[in-house]
């Protein structure tokens, strides 16, 4: 979208909205990356601390990690959610295409509910190999 924009403003016209279109999409694409890194296992971690530590302690560690991220992702969903009803409310648009802010709102929480269930499936996981490892 930025290469049109650049191309079109250098020989005919630009593109007007590139960075509000872009803006949302780099959001959207954020928290649609949610899920996927925590039903992969593939969140950042901090390896160097754990490195020693058995595999039940580690077991132990993906749990809780699986609980703090439902947490977050149910605080998310909740906050997200009257964000985007009080940007209905208001009528919030963007400055040059007038797209209703709302409306990046969807894919987001979409993400997040995703998000919410992957966490659930990932603590169930992680209690079944703790426990295993106990």
């Amino acid at each position: 979208m930025n290469v049109v924009s650049v191309v079109g403003a250098a020989i005919w016209v630009p593109f007007p909205g590139d960075f509000e279109m872009t803006e949302v999409g780099v959001a959207v694409a954020a928290f649609a990356f949610l899920p996927y890194c925590q039903l992969t296992d593939s969140n950042v971690t901090a390896d160097i601390f754990t490195a020693g530590a058995s595999r039940r302690w580690i077991a132990r560690f993906r749990l809780l990690a699986s609980v703090v991220a439902l947490l977050f992702g149910a605080l998310l969903l909740w906050r997200m959610f009257a964000g985007m009803e009080s940007q209905r409310e208001y009528g919030y648009t963007t400055t040059i295409l007038q797209l209703p802010i709302w409306l990046a709102f969807i894919p987001i929480l979409i993400s997040l509910a995703l998000l919410v269930a992957a966490a659930l499936i990932s603590i169930n996981d992680a209690g079944r190999a703790a426990r295993a490892d106990g």
